[in-house]
Order: C-alpha cells, then sequence, then structure tokens
C-alpha cells in the first residue's frame, strides 16, 4: 500500500467515525441516565486499552505526579465533558452539537496561548470570527427560540461548556506529550480514571448502576468504546505522525458535515436557509485557522 493511499484511509477512518458518533449517542439515551452511560463507554475503552497495553508490554508504570496529569485529562476529555454532550443530545439534534464542537479548533487555541505560551495567529482571530458567525447562522432557529424554552438554553451552554472542557483535555495532552509521557497510555489511565470519576458522581446524585440490556443500547455502547474511543483515535495518532497534526486537523472541518448529513438522514433534521448559509462559512472559518487557503502568500503578492 503506498503512502498516499494509507494516509486517506487513516483520514478517512476518524472523519466517519467520529462523524457517526454524535448520532450513535442517541441510543444511549433513555432508561440509562446519560452520565452512567459515558462511564460504562470509558469504563469499556480504558479496560481494552490497558489490555493492549499489557499484551504488547507496554510501560505502565509512573510517578504519582504523572498519574495526576492522567486523572485531570480523564476528567476532561473522558468523562465531565462528554456527559455534558449526552445531556445536551436530549435536547438538540446530533448534528448540531457536532457544529458547536467544531468551535473547538479555537478554544484549543486560545487556552494553548494561556496556558502553553503558543502564538495566537491572525488566521485564528479571521477563521474563529468566521466560524462563530456560522455557526450562529446554524443555530438561528434554535437561538431565536432558546428565551422561550429553557431546555435549548441548558443544552447550548452544555454543549459550549463540554468545548472548553475538552479543550482543557487537548492541552493537558499537548502538556504531556512535551514530557514525553506516552500517548496510549495516557489516554488508558484517562479513560479509566475519567469513567470511575462519572460513575461515582452517578451514583452519588442518585442515578443507579441501572443497565440497559436492548440490542441498540449494548450495540451503541461498543461502537462507541471501540470505534468511537479506540479505533478513531488510534488511526488520528497514526494519521498525525505521518503529515503532522496541522494537517491532520483538517478532520475538525470535515466532522460536522459528515455529522449534520446523518442528522439529516436520521433525525429529520430539516435545513434552514440560515443554515444552509452558516455551514460554508464554518467551514471556511475553519479552513482558514487551519492556514489551510495560503493566505499569507496571497498578501504576500499584495505588497
Amino acid at each position: 500500500m503506498n503512502g498516499r493511499l494509507l494516509n486517506s484511509i487513516l483520514f478517512i477512518i476518524p472523519a466517519l467515525i467520529w462523524g457517526s458518533t454524535w448520532y450513535v449517542i442517541k441510543f444511549q439515551l433513555g432508561s440509562v441516565n446519560p452520565i452512567m452511560s459515558v462511564g460504562y463507554r470509558f469504563l469499556a475503552a480504558g479496560l481494552i486499552l490497558y489490555l493492549i497495553c499489557r499484551l504488547f508490554r507496554y510501560n505502565l508504570r509512573f510517578t504519582a505526579k504523572e498519574h495526576g496529569l492522567f486523572y485531570l485529562l480523564g476528567v476532561c476529555l473522558f468523562g465531565i465533558n462528554y456527559w455534558l454532550v449526552y445531556a445536551a443530545e436530549q435536547y438538540l439534534t446530533s448534528g448540531l452539537i457536532a457544529v458547536l464542537f467544531s468551535l473547538i479548533v479555537f478554544t484549543n487555541t486560545l487556552l494553548s496561548a494561556l496556558l502553553l505560551k503558543t502564538k495566537i495567529t491572525w488566521q485564528v482571530i479571521m477563521g474563529g470570527l468566521l466560524a462563530i458567525t456560522g455557526t450562529t447562522f446554524i443555530f438561528w432557529n434554535e437561538i431565536t427560540i432558546m428565551f422561550t424554552q429553557s431546555s435549548i438554553t441548558s443544552a447550548i451552554v452544555m454543549g459550549l461548556v463540554a468545548v472548553v472542557l475538552a479543550s482543557f483535555g487537548n492541552v493537558l495532552s499537548a502538556y504531556n506529550q512535551k514530557r514525553e509521557l506516552p500517548v496510549i497510555q495516557a489516554n488508558a489511565y484517562g479513560m479509566l480514571y475519567g469513567s470511575a470519576t462519572v460513575l461515582a458522581i452517578g451514583v452519588i446524585k442518585g442515578a443507579g448502576l441501572t443497565f440497559d440490556t436492548s440490542t441498540s443500547y449494548v450495540l451503541s455502547l461498543i461502537y462507541l468504546s471501540v470505534f468511537g474511543s479506540i479505533i478513531a483515535f488510534t488511526a488520528y495518532l497514526k494519521l498525525i505522525g505521518r503529515i503532522g497534526a496541522p494537517k491532520a486537523s483538517y478532520i475538525v472541518v470535515i466532522v460536522p458535515v459528515i455529522a449534520m448529513i446523518f442528522s439529516t438522514i436520521f433525525e429529520s433534521y430539516q435545513w434552514q436557509r440560515s443554515a444552509l448559509v452558516g455551514m460554508p462559512v464554518l467551514v471556511m472559518g475553519n479552513l482558514i485557522a487551519l492556514n489551510r487557503f495560503g493566505i499569507n502568500k496571497i498578501f504576500m503578492k499584495w505588497k
């Protein structure tokens, strides 16, 4: 298999999986409290990753401080943020939640600048303004009724908080990698710590260790644990290793488009004119932020 074909496959796998997981989450909503479903998902994924590490004899011994970093990673990236996502999807379509999450390109940049002292480029600022504008158009129908339906307002707020928490997790992962902490082991422990935390919160809140044995719930849980939490992330990491993080992050642009297609087909999402305008504006904003248009070269020619 040639390199270009392999890169394409590694790109398509996480894009399709992550584009579909937003819809699959819907099958986790029902008799089981969302916080417990999140706990089950990442407990299964964490155990599988841990067993893989044992099978391939990866180092699993770390200091107490490093385990503290893994715990923070798990709570932010594999715990509380997904709990909020699951809760928000009870009131918003999966595609709209995916659109909200595409803003992570910009929250990642802002938090990296604050915590890791990275630079904020003008492309990110310009792209962010376009992305926010596009997102506003896409959510225009929800925005017009959000002040009359508190559930819509709460869902949007939960989605935005989830984005910020996920960004903290991403920045923390970058920090861990600078410390040369292995990604797979960090994720294995992070998923286990994150799942234990949300399950404990669920029990304290009185959710109970209930489980839905229906086919739809079990199959969706397996899909989210194995495909959404392990396979997609592994393919994404391999792609980063081959072509670099900037090019690999182009997936962030594609995922909400795929998610909206799934939402249109399976959730009967009705595209408003404002959404048809907003989606290309959002995509363009993300592309500019990721420097995929070569605008710098155009500006240099003008000078």
